[in-house]
């Protein structure tokens, strides 16, 4: 019998929780889910939101995504809380630096892809995250970006000239009602990437409250074109119910 996907279901997969070492001397709190019978396709690096404001391993697309893509896709996910942010899965050691020493981080969450072999890197960074990949996330390592709900708050012209050096394709995922940048101004400022590839989401804000299917689905058709999209909104197979406790920072 098919089972609807509901926003804590959790597809079958090999999950893993993992310590990630950064240059500076911490230790991030993180997870790591494997498609639970195949190699992944291709692996997801989530950089998650503003932690001051919430943001978290835990924040609901990053844990959909985790819960669902490694059985809908083959995706490896791996999330993690950068410096002094806390989910249900712990507290990452450190303090919040503004997107400083959070390059550091970044940084650790690659060498740990590397060292596992993990396939066809992409970094997905959603707000504050978003930032994270464009000034500390261009590395041989890493095949493209994803942003979600980008702000361009501390991405400059040199960190969007470095990235349309590269070649390496990046795909802005902006809201129509997005809080920071909306797609006509995103269009514009991404100018400055002629790969870069803007996709506005109608009635869609820069949470993604609802929208988190819509943004699964685009994340899945950039790094594995391939699989069918829409993804299933039906199971069939074993599945469990699992109620995350969202942590206040």
């Amino acid at each position: 019998m098919s089972t609807e996907i509901r926003a804590n279901t959790m597809l079958p997969a090999r999950r893993e929780e993992i310590t990630l070492h950064t240059a500076d001397g911490l230790k991030l709190i993180g997870e790591l889910a494997l498609p639970e019978s195949r190699p992944p396709r291709a692996t997801l690096i989530c950089l998650h939101p503003l932690p001051t404001h919430g943001g978290m391993m835990d924040s609901h697309i990053y844990r959909k995504a985790a819960f669902r893509l490694p059985a809908l896709a083959d995706l490896a996910v791996l999330r993690f809380n950068t410096r002094g942010t806390v989910s249900e899965a712990g507290r990452s050691e450190g303090s919040f630096d503004g997107g400083n020493s959070e390059r550091f981080d970044v940084a650790a969450a690659l060498e740990f892809a590397e060292f596992h072999d993990l396939p066809n890197v992409w970094l997905v960074g959603w707000s504050f995250g978003t930032d994270l990949t464009l000034v500390h996330g261009l590395d041989p390592l890493v095949e493209g970006a994803v942003l979600i709900s980008p702000p361009l708050r501390w991405s400059t012209e040199e960190h969007l000239a470095a990235w349309a050096g590269s070649g390496k394709p990046v795909h802005a995922l902006i809201p129509e009602f997005d809080d920071y940048l909306r797609p006509d101004e995103a269009r514009r400022r991404f100018a400055a990437i002629p790969q870069a590839e803007v996709i506005g989401f109608p009635d869609t804000k820069h949470l993604w409250v609802g929208k988190a299917e819509a943004a699964l689905d685009a994340i899945v058709r950039i790094v594995a074109p391939d699989v069918p999209t829409p993804l299933p909104r039906t199971w069939d197979g074993p599945s469990e119910t699992r109620k995350v406790t969202i942590v206040d920072s």
